[in-house]
């Protein structure tokens, strides 16, 4: 009997249920569900509708069962990270999740530096410092909803409450707990002395465990609609901690870049680096599976493109991104450049707006056509990759090559040819649903059908096609990217 596993990969625009089947000694892959992830807009701010998607989670398993048929599978479930519910002393959810881009984390980062000082933060936690941390929006609760803190008994973050759920187990998987930046990576536990100068309950934060962690059986009323047995697994449940497990690398010196809303750029390493250096590029210290780290850090991917093409639908006329990307590839090269991680570009809104702003304040031409804006974002975005990469090999003290983009950013071809051009590296992409196969690739080690991450990424590459891409171009990239340092120098959060 071919065993299956089932991904749950929630994201932040649209989640996926796949299901895994190795048969003679391939994976294929089968879309069983796909549904839309819109956050909602209620006077308080911001919130992930987390009822929808329990309803599309428990749909998908109906689903598989039905595909399935007797067989039983296991499933696990994947988010983005740093957004958590509260739930009380009964085990209930209290209010809606906040959305990681509202603004009631306006300011927090330098009240908690007021409560202890930036270094000493990172210096305890190894991660980098953004806004949306989980972090900085328990400040906000602290500082602004007191009551409703002092009600809540535990903190789950997104895949956490699922799995909670699903199972009725509560417990923090590894890599989504290192995304609060609450967590000690040297003491492999809670930072008790961060939370305690923040005023931050520690009684809030669960055990933690690792990647592959098997929770059990479905909760009664959940296996009502499920006949065939299922067990519940944490794979890494943060989404880029699945996704590098995906990654068919044949050698250990590899860059990945999981690419999609977000884009993150980093290495897998043994331990995390906590240094002078990388607090003052501002990276990042990650859990991964086997005990590994994620040294990287969060660029602002095609959220930019997303934003701008919603605007436009509103606005003007809906297009899809192949056309928008269409409209790039015959855009004029090198307008404006963008720093795509300034914080004018963090929040939902007007985007072509936004740049046009931007290229104002900084002195350049704003982009004039959809194909403009959009050539515009992706060149950005691809001298930001080269910009972090060469910060990266910096402090491993060696280069990396290749660069492996996984996930649904690999569809957009013209920006995986504009990262070979700006970072003058060899590019291999894909898969395209790294992050759903590296869910599932944790499940199988976790069962004991695959014995190690090593024969994961082994099955990877033999599963599925990759593409190759090699840099050209390099003169005009390179005139860009001394523009983008110059606009870095001037910007004092790099």
């Amino acid at each position: 009997m071919s065993p299956h596993w089932l991904a749950i990969d929630l994201g932040a625009e649209s989640g996926r249920a796949m299901l895994g089947t190795l048969r003679a000694g391939k994976l294929t892959l089968a879309e069983i569900h796909r549904f839309a992830n819109v956050p909602v807009r209620l006077p308080d701010g911001w919130h992930w509708d987390m009822l929808r998607l329990w309803t599309d989670v428990t749909h998908a398993l109906t689903l598989t069962a039905r595909e399935c048929g007797a067989q039983p599978f296991s499933v696990g479930v994947d988010t983005w990270g740093v957004d958590f519910g509260l739930l009380d002393a009964r085990g209930a959810l209290i209010g809606n999740p906040y959305h990681y881009r509202d603004n009631r984390t306006d300011g927090m980062l330098a009240h908690a530096f007021a409560k202890i000082a930036r270094e000493k933060i990172f210096e305890l936690t190894g991660i980098q410092f953004m806004p949306l941390n989980t972090l900085y929006q328990l400040c906000a609760q602290v500082v602004h909803d007191p009551l409703t803190l002092s009600h809540a008994e535990t903190l789950l973050t997104i895949p956490d409450l699922l799995n909670y759920w699903l199972t009725g187990t509560i417990a923090c998987e590894f890599s989504n707990a290192t995304t609060t930046q609450c967590y000690d990576p040297r003491r492999g536990e809670w930072s008790t002395e961060l939370l305690s100068a923040l005023n931050i309950p520690r009684r809030l934060f669960p055990k933690i465990i690792p990647p592959g962690t098997i929770l059990g059986s479905l909760l009664p009323h959940v296996a009502e609609r499920v006949d065939t047995p299922v067990t519940v697994i944490a794979p890494a449940c943060h989404d880029t901690g699945s996704a590098v497990a995906a990654v068919p690398a044949r050698n250990a010196d590899f860059a990945w870049i999981s690419s999609g809303t977000w884009s993150i750029l980093g290495a897998e390493l043994a331990a995390p680096v906590i240094t002078p250096a990388s607090l003052r590029y501002n990276f990042t210290n990650e859990g991964g599976v086997g005990g590994t780290f994620r040294f990287s850090k969060n660029i602002t991917g095609l959220w930019l493109v997303q934003e701008c093409r919603r605007e436009w639908a509103r606005t003007a006329a809906e297009m899809s991104y192949a056309e928008l990307t269409q409209l790039a590839a015959q855009a004029k090269s090198f307008g404006a450049v963008l720093d795509v991680d300034a914080a004018d570009f963090l929040k939902p809104g007007n985007m072509p707006a936004r740049i046009r702003a931007y290229c104002e304040r900084t002195g350049q031409t704003a982009p004039a056509t959809p194909g403009e804006f959009v050539r515009c974002a992706l060149e950005s975005i691809a001298l930001k990759y080269r910009y972090v990469l060469e910060r990266l090999e910096e402090m491993i003290g060696h280069p990396l090559a290749p660069i492996h983009i996984v996930g649904g950013g690999t569809q957009n071809q013209l920006l995986s040819q504009f990262t070979a051009n700006a970072t003058g590296r060899r590019v291999v992409t894909g898969p395209v649903e790294a992050t759903a196969l590296g869910n599932m690739l944790v499940q199988a080690i976790a069962l004991g059908h695959i014995r190690s991450l090593a024969e994961a990424r082994a099955l990877s590459a033999q599963s599925f096609a990759t593409h190759t891409l090699e840099p050209a171009e390099s003169a005009g990239w390179d005139a860009a990217y001394a523009r983008l340092q110059k606009l870095l120098e001037a910007d004092t959060h790099e």
